[in-house]
């Protein structure tokens, strides 16, 4: 029989290009650099368990049912069996699971092989313990069973046992395949048996534990009699759990027992809506949503977010920055979330600081802010508003946490489920979109502070527009499209061009309907206090926000002409009166700053000391004719001094002379300089994920790989032929548990420095998934910085079992 890389390999050489194109586009993590070379190469990264763990939550519900009943029966297996399982012998349910098989087609992990039957990527069965709720076959269980076991077992049938092990357990397989077979064997059963067989066979069934007193598991009642004809297993030498092989348990079920299969979506309830009330609803979201994130990142441009000691922001830092925008906490955790992604903002320390490309953002108009927060929003590898974990603990933002796949297919399944519905109707309540949204994608994550399925994600994408009236808007439309030009021309479309005016009013109060422009934000905040936010902003003036403006250099005259130029009228006389009033006490009493204080008995000295030239450094200045003010410190400014020959003293905290006594030099212990091989990556980068590759550029692949030959002839260390580069000819040497495919993907990282995922294999005999980066290879060992631990690693080739890109 053909191995499933093989078939795999032989069905993608009978595909034309634009067949391979579509596989392609749906995984697109097969073609991140280097290319594949052949068909075979690609078919041994489809196969990859990284791969195709990547691949199932982009599946919909009845795709990922039919893969189940696949896993359940063992592929390869017919078309018929597949159908009878899932019921699906009606049009409707055909047609179902036609489509359900095209989906896995194009996802390449069904497919049919040449003698009409379907075959699965061997990794495929693996994302489900007990699919359907059953086992493994028979013939899996059973083939580390002796062959005397084996004879007593068809003995005990009344079957006649052939000669050697290989036909025995085909025989019992056989034997066990045939649904009437079964059941005449089981209604011979005593009653206790029969019931325990019935049990088990049910998929709702979970084992209970049966223990002897020294702790050994024991078989529960009425399992020997199984156990002696096998329609019950356990493991060589008696030892290990009871099982039921698959074929029994199906057969024990009944042939009126099927998987379930969900052909068709479910019906969500829907009303009548025109594009314009979606355009005007969706703009009216989100131009509010622009105006709230630049209130939000304004704030924390002023005063930056502190961070908590376990890391990210806390409730009571997001419950500040939410009273200053004027913002209720989700809207500041999606604002914060999505600024991170964008690179708008950066940790700092103990606190996160805006970034330079928050100044350049600032400056643009609404339409272009929007898109940028959009882009990082529909990326974002979690759903930046939740606000609770699984033990309903607040949660903090920015708090790093791993990238959640199931996170982002919910923004995902969301717009899909949306998008299926017909031209001119809208969910007639967005929460009914959740079932649908589950139909699209099932795996999707479900947060447990969600009432309704996805009411969260729901709520960010009306929160921004993506969804209006119940239907997707323009802006929802063309984020799954990938296209930045159509998401710029919605956003354009919908958000209203900044406000740089501003109506000010008797009760010294300014009013900006709309989104302020950058510049009018900047004077009003500069004078006065903001109040409220949204579709329109109001600002209050007062003695102390005008104190605070010509604290900031601003003189009365310059003010008031700054507020006359984006005055919508003139200037009410109440503000200036309060522009003149607090402008006439501002700076009568004046506070300077001083490292140190020199005074002494005689103006005489003091004045020569201050106009001495080489003591112009400590920055002193005169306050009264025996008293110097200084810039330096103390400690400098008293060297600095004896150094040009005079005898100044220190003086305690309390007026006394200071006593100084010398201490003794001590020697520090030399350091030795850290190894410099790898740096650690810049903060700037927000994700190690490769570009989407464009669809041209699939184009070009599909079209090279479908003339290519089957196999690309791959380099042999017995020296058949060469490498392509030294690198992959020394990472072959060592790293002898990956294929040549993995070879070349790690050794493009190593020459490109690049970014990789790695299956690693420790000493202890663990099993963990690294993302690496700035590698650098000393064979035997691998030196990279580790974006799990966040520090350098070292890693030994040969304990390498795998290679991916970066998810």
């Amino acid at each position: 029989m053909k191995s499933g890389k093989s078939t795999l390999a032989a069905w993608l050489h009978r595909l034309d290009a634009e067949e391979l194109e579509q596989v392609l586009a749906a995984r697109p993590d097969v073609v991140s650099p280097p290319e594949p070379r052949s068909v075979s190469e690609l078919a041994d990264r489809l196969q990859r368990p990284g791969s195709v763990a990547l691949a199932l939550p982009r599946l919909t519900l009845p795709a990922l049912q039919a893969a189940e009943a696949l896993a359940a029966l063992g592929a390869p297996t017919s078309r018929e069996a597949l159908t009878n399982l899932l019921d699906a012998t009606e049009d409707e349910t055909a047609r179902g699971l036609d489509a359900a098989l095209r989906t896995l087609s194009t996802y390449a992990l069904v497919w049919p092989d040449g003698e009409g039957t379907l075959r699965m990527a061997a990794p495929l069965r693996q994302a489900w313990d007990t699919p359907l709720g059953l086992d493994q076959p028979l013939a899996t269980l059973l083939k580390d069973t002796a062959s005397e076991e084996l004879r007593r077992m068809l003995t005990t049938l009344g079957v006649r046992p052939p000669g050697t092990k290989t036909r025995r357990l085909a025989t019992l397989v056989e034997h066990h395949s045939d649904p009437a077979r079964v059941a005449a064997v089981v209604a011979q059963a005593p009653a206790e048996t029969r019931r325990l067989l019935e049990r088990r066979a049910d998929p709702a069934y979970r084992p209970q534990a049966f223990t002897l007193f020294g702790g050994q598991s024991a078989p529960e009642p009425g399992a020997r009699w199984a156990l002696e004809r096998g329609l019950l297993v356990r493991g060589r030498y008696g030892s290990g759990p009871v099982r039921m092989p698959a074929e029994v348990a199906l057969a024990l079920r009944g042939p009126g027992w099927h998987a379930p299969f969900d052909a068709t979506p479910p019906v969500t309830p829907l009303v009548p809506v025109s594009p314009a009330e979606v355009d005007s609803e969706a703009s009216a979201a989100a131009t509010a949503f622009a105006a709230h994130a630049a209130s939000v990142l304004s704030v924390c441009a002023t005063t930056p977010p502190a961070r908590l000691k376990s890391g990210g922001v806390g409730t009571r830092e997001l419950a500040r920055i939410g009273k200053a925008a004027r913002c209720e906490e989700p809207v500041v955790r999606l604002t914060l979330e999505t600024a991170y992604k964008a690179g708008l903002m950066a940790r700092d320390g103990d606190r996160v600081a805006m970034t330079d490309a928050y100044d350049t953002w600032a400056e643009s108009e609404p339409a272009e802010r929007l898109p940028v927060l959009l882009h990082a929003w529909w990326t974002l590898g979690l759903t930046p508003s939740q606000a609770r974990g699984d033990d309903n603990k607040a949660l903090p933002a920015l708090a790093g946490a791993p990238s959640c796949t199931g996170c982002l297919q919910a923004r995902k399944g969301l717009l899909s489920a949306a998008s299926r519905l017909p031209a001119g109707q809208g969910a007639k309540n967005a929460a009914e979109l959740g079932p649908l949204a589950h139909w699209s994608r099932p795996l999707a994550e479900v947060l447990p502070q969600d009432a309704t399925p996805f009411a969260t994600v729901i709520r960010e994408a009306e929160l921004l527009g993506v969804l209006a009236r119940g239907a997707l808007s323009p802006i929802g439309a063309a984020l799954p499209a990938d296209s930045t030009e159509e998401l710029a021309d919605a956003c354009h479309r919908l958000l209203p061009a900044a406000t740089a005016t501003a109506r000010f009013g008797s009760d010294l109060t300014a009013v900006v309907t709309g989104t302020p422009a950058a510049r009018l934000v900047t004077l009003l905040d500069s004078v006065a206090d903001r109040e409220t936010s949204g579709t329109a902003s109001l600002w209050r003036f007062s003695p102390a926000s005008v104190r605070r403006a010509l604290d900031a250099g601003h003189s009365p005259d310059s003010l008031e002409a700054d507020l006359a130029a984006v005055a919508a009228g003139p200037l009410p006389q109440a503000l200036s009166y309060l522009i003149t009033d607090t402008a006439r006490g501002h700076g009568r009493i004046r506070i300077a700053s001083a490292a140190c204080v020199i005074h002494g008995e005689e103006p005489a000295l003091l004045t020569e000391i201050a106009a001495h030239r080489k003591l112009s450094r400590l920055g002193l200045r005169h306050l009264a004719p025996t008293v110097l003010v200084s810039r330096t410190p103390l400690e400098k400014t008293l060297a600095a001094l004896r150094t040009e020959g005079y005898a100044p003293v220190a003086e305690t905290a309390d007026g006394t002379v200071r006593v100084e006594r010398l201490r003794s030099p001590r020697a520090t212990a030399p350091v030795p300089p850290p190894r410099g091989a790898v740096s650690r990556p810049s903060t700037s980068s927000r994700t190690t994920a490769t570009a989407t590759p464009k669809q041209a550029e699939l184009a070009e692949l599909a079209t090279r790989l479908a003339g290519a030959p089957l196999a690309h002839p791959a380099p042999d260390p017995g020296n058949s032929m060469p490498f392509a580069t030294d690198t992959e000819e020394i990472i072959a040497g060592y790293a002898t548990h990956i294929p040549h495919a993995d070879v070349r993907q790690l050794a493009h990282a190593v020459d490109s420095g690049t970014a990789v995922t790695i299956e690693y294999v420790a000493t202890t005999g663990s099993r963990t998934i690294r993302t690496v980066s700035g590698l650098d290879l000393d064979p035997p060992y691998l030196y990279a910085w580790c974006h799990l631990r966040d520090a350098e690693r070292v890693f030994t080739l040969s304990r390498i079992h795998g290679v991916m890109p970066p998810a």
